[in-house]
């Protein structure tokens, strides 16, 4: 059924032209529509009365769009709050140590690196590889049988040779036996964050991590 447009001197007449309304959000009030829906009534042609449906139909598109903008409205009150909220954690973490999901890792050269391997179930055997950035193998630590959980591990800096690594970027690779299985497992590292970066909404902001990094708070694993 098609709808009947709203005669706009009728709105002209009801104080609600097109600048009031721009005032107010673009949108009308409950008050608003009371008044119109009176006057619309005792205006109409009664040889041609509207029919109920007709007029409803206005009325709930006058709603929908005010009920529109209200809850945007909300959810941004909301969305407001808890970037505080998550700002504020954030800030609280400057300097802090955090366990965050990688395999890349920064050796100081003076304090071990140090993790954690997440595991789903037991294993046989557990196994940590520690790699250089060209791919070459400089240590195999075995951690033997372990229960399902995250597994702590450390790498003091020493190659298989006992020869000291020089500070840089490295990688760690786990792998979990099951029989005479393997599988690759996620490792977890430990990561000082230096700073935070706040930028809009909730996915603005960033951790800057001391080993030149940056992670989302949703990264974050573990608060040590």
């Amino acid at each position: 059924m098609a709808i009947n447009p709203i005669d706009q001197s009728l709105l002209d007449s009801l104080g609600l032209n097109r600048t009031q309304q721009s005032t107010s959000k673009d949108s009308l009030g409950q008050s608003d529509f009371l008044k119109l829906m009176t006057t619309q009534l005792n205006n109409q042609d009664p040889m041609k009365p509207m029919e109920g449906g007709e007029f409803f139909s206005q009325i709930s598109q006058f709603s929908s769009v005010a009920g529109i903008q209200e809850l945007q409205n909300t959810f941004q009150k909301v969305a407001d709050v808890m970037f505080s909220g998550q700002a504020l954690q954030a800030s609280s973490l400057v300097g802090r140590n955090v366990m965050v999901e990688g395999d890349s890792v920064k050796f100081s050269g003076l304090d071990p690196v140090e993790g954690a391997v997440d595991l789903a179930s037991s294993v046989d055997g557990l196994k940590l590889d520690v790699y250089s950035l060209s791919g070459e193998l400089l240590r195999s630590i075995e951690m033997g049988p372990q229960s399902k959980g995250n597994i702590p591990f450390s790498w003091d800096g020493n190659t298989s040779d006992g020869e000291a690594a020089q500070p840089g970027q490295y990688i760690l690779k786990a792998e979990a036996r099951y029989g005479r299985e393997t599988y690759g497992q996620t490792t977890w590292v430990k990561e000082k964050i230096d700073s935070v970066t706040l930028g809009d909404g909730l996915q603005g902001i960033k951790l800057n991590m001391a080993n030149n990094s940056e992670i989302s708070l949703g990264q974050v694993k573990k608060i040590l």
